[in-house]
């Protein structure tokens, strides 16, 4: 009993015990919970209509983009600049087609593997028939599902059986590709099918169709009485701070923005080559002339000048090397060499040396055996057996068959090779080999790793083409000048830490403070700058009058900092931020006020030019395409409205506003345009589809809006 006892005397201190254990099991797991939200929340590249992309699969739709655009454009890398315009494509095709699936499930509308088939049977939907023309039939130009078919059911075959790791790796990428395609293809389907539900609530009838006929047909001729508003002094009118609010209450929603920007004032300082660097690299230039004029060999030379540009030793087009270099070959004997000359374009130094200039054909047709063997003896005599049977009158694609190959004819143009940036020895034999071989000539190619038989069937297209060593080396700065001039640029961001200061004592540095207006996170860089994700990332985290740290930046070559001045939030912009553009209406209000003033009571031209209005003569004005006024120099769309509403004769019943007059008019004539005959059928049609894009730009612009779409890539991109 006295134990019972005492356990009940610990009762309340076990109960608090418990507690605090269980609260800290419970805290715990909510942490994790919290924790893991927080993660996944910072994996998030965007949303659309809830539905969240996270930085992974973002990534996979880029890379599946990428892979189908370097199989339609033949390419194997891309420039930032091209990669970037490749994500947003990607973004915007993913915002887009969210939307349109949501929709779509809304109405229940659906694309079936079944219409699926029925576009493919066909073989002429434009998306099929671009670039990379995979599975396209060279003779009908149409889509060929029955070559589509055939790779499908041989890239199963060769996924279970194995084989050549080189054709699996082609059959891959092309499948890849396909199936890319075949997405896109079915996205496509789906939003014509949502377009043309659209489009039948767009009719017209031959009434409609006949005045918009007259509006691009019916054409006026009119003395016109101008008064520009550049006559009026802006210190003649009086702009209050009551004007502005009104004509801001008035135009608020011209001042709605649909996502946040920002303002910023910044110091980009680029460093470049010192005199010191700059005579360094003349040096080096001047011994790569000297070894190039002295004959040492072109792919040594300009490997050991540090070249941008490798000698392949196989000549081409004019249009295949950089402008500065293409410009002086006509210039050039063969063997001569350039002294050293600057591009200001790419800030480089050149050496030039034209080796040889001979014609060649741009296209090659041709025809192989690839010959291989145990070993690479037994692939050569192979070879020469083949290539012996061959100029003995035997049968090419006979003996290609043999080997497992078709023999058949195909094209090389100079667009395959001309931009290679490094042609490794026995490619480059093989493109020589058939750009000098005759029509009908046989060639047996010993390679590294197997033989070729060859045999050129066709040439055509004979151009001018250049075999040239180019040595272009940009023109660098060295270690101790980028260390001079990152040290004195940390010693002007250390020692001003508010935008006033930076402000202040740029000039004292020898810097420049710019600015920028609107900024959005979209962007993909700073000040036109290359790899300043981190700066974008600052800037779009920072509050209003914070100074960002120094940031490296562009081709390593660009110092940085920036000052955060205006969030402009989604929604209406603050009166403050758009007072310019209000002054400006407001202006133009009260001009047009005095101007119209001047012009009241005026009953004809005669008078009006008393007044001192301009007067002229404009033809060929019509309802649908706004004037040009010479005399204001502005585009008139109210005055073309205004013309079309008066009668042969008249005089416009009152002063017209425009953008940049006053304009008080008699209409002298009014004629049908020569040759256009009114077609209501067709008219009708050609209504229809200017009303149906108009519809479906306004309603993917409404839906757009109502998405809620959050773009996050500058956190990752």
């Amino acid at each position: 009993m006295a134990a019972i006892g005492k356990i009940r005397s610990w009762g309340p201190v076990l109960a608090t015990v418990i507690g605090l254990a269980l609260f800290a099991f419970i805290a715990e797991e909510m942490f994790r919970s919290c924790e893991a939200t927080g993660n996944e929340r910072r994996q998030q590249v965007g949303e659309v209509l809830g539905k969240k992309i996270s930085v992974q699969d973002f990534q996979t739709l880029t890379d599946e983009f990428q892979e189908y655009m370097k199989v339609a454009q033949n390419r194997d890398n891309f420039s930032e600049d091209e990669l970037n315009q490749q994500k947003d494509q990607v973004w915007q095709l993913f915002v887009s087609n969210a939307i349109i699936e949501k929709e779509a499930e809304k109405l229940g509308l659906a694309v079936t593997d079944e219409e699926m088939q029925n576009v493919l049977k066909d073989g002429q939907n434009p998306f099929l028939l671009q670039p990379p023309y995979l599975f396209v039939n060279q003779e009908t130009r149409r889509f060929d599902v029955n070559q589509l078919t055939k790779f499908l059911d041989d890239y199963k075959k060769m996924q279970a059986q194995g084989g050549n790791s080189q054709m699996a790796e082609q059959y891959q990428t092309i499948y890849k590709v396909w199936k890319f395609m075949e997405k896109v293809l079915r996205q496509q389907l789906l939003q014509e099918k949502y377009n043309s539900l659209l489009a039948q609530s767009m009719l017209s009838n031959p009434v409609s169709a006949k005045m918009a006929f007259d509006d691009q047909n019916v054409e006026s001729s009119i003395l016109l009485a101008t008064v520009p508003y550049s006559s009026i002094k802006d210190d003649e009118v009086q702009v209050s701070d009551a004007d502005l609010k009104a004509k801001y209450d008035e135009k608020k929603e011209q001042f709605r923005q649909y996502i946040e920007t920002r303002d910023i004032k910044y110091v980009d300082f680029q460093v470049l080559a010192s005199k010191a660097d700059r005579d360094e690299l003349m040096k080096s230039m001047k011994e790569a002339q000297q070894q190039l004029e002295s004959g040492a060999a072109p792919a040594e030379a300009v490997r050991k000048a540090q070249s941008q540009i490798s000698y392949s030793g196989v000549a081409a087009q004019r249009s295949a090397f950089p402008n500065d270099i293409a410009s002086r070959l006509d210039s050039l004997q063969v063997g001569q060499v350039t002294a050293p000359f600057e591009t200001a374009f790419d800030n480089t130094l050149n050496v030039v040396k034209l080796i040889n200039k001979v014609q060649l054909p741009d296209s090659v047709e041709y025809r192989q055996i690839s010959v291989g063997g145990t070993s690479m003896e037994d692939a050569k005599k192979r070879a020469d057996s083949i290539y012996t049977a061959l100029r003995a009158g035997a049968d090419f694609e006979a003996i290609a068959k043999k080997y497992g190959q078709e023999g058949a004819k195909q094209w090389m143009t100079s667009s395959m090779y001309e931009r290679m940036q490094t042609i490794d020895p026995d490619t480059k034999e093989y493109i020589n080999t058939l750009n000098t071989l005759g029509a009908g000539e046989l060639k047996n190619l010993s390679m590294s790793q197997a033989c070729i038989v060859l045999q050129v069937t066709n040439r055509k297209a004979f151009v001018t083409k250049y075999d040239v060593a180019i040595v272009k080396h940009s023109i660098d700065f060295s270690k101790a000048t980028y260390s001079a001039a990152y040290n004195k640029f940390s010693q002007y961001v250390s020692e001003n830490k508010t935008l006033e200061a930076m402000e202040k004592n740029a000039e004292k540095f020898g810097y420049k403070v710019q600015e920028r207006s609107d900024l959005s996170n979209s962007e993909h860089n700073v000040a036109g700058l290359r790899s300043t994700r981190e700066t974008m990332k600052w800037i779009f985290d920072a509050k209003e009058g914070e100074l960002s740290p120094l940031y490296e930046c562009g081709n390593n070559d660009h110092l940085l900092v920036v000052a955060l001045t205006k969030i402009h939030p989604e929604g209406y912009r603050d009166m403050e931020s758009v007072k310019e553009n209000l002054k400006q209406q407001v202006l133009i209000d009260k001009k047009f006020d005095k101007a119209a003033e001047k012009l009241a009571g005026v009953k004809d031209m005669a008078a009006a030019k008393q007044k001192g209005a301009v007067v002229d003569t404009v033809n060929q004005i019509t309802f649908a395409a706004p004037v040009f006024v010479q005399a204001a120099g502005a585009s008139e769309p109210a005055l073309s409205g205004a013309v079309a509403a008066v009668k042969q004769g008249q005089m416009s019943p009152a002063v017209v506003k425009g953008n940049g007059g006053a304009y008080l008019f008699q209409v002298m004539s009014k004629k049908q345009r020569e040759g256009a005959k009114f077609d209501a059928k067709q008219q009708m049609q050609q209504q229809m589809q200017q009303a149906q894009q108009m519809v479906g730009r306004l309603a993917m612009n409404e839906l757009y809006l109502n998405a809620n779409v959050k773009d996050k890539r500058y956190l990752f991109f």
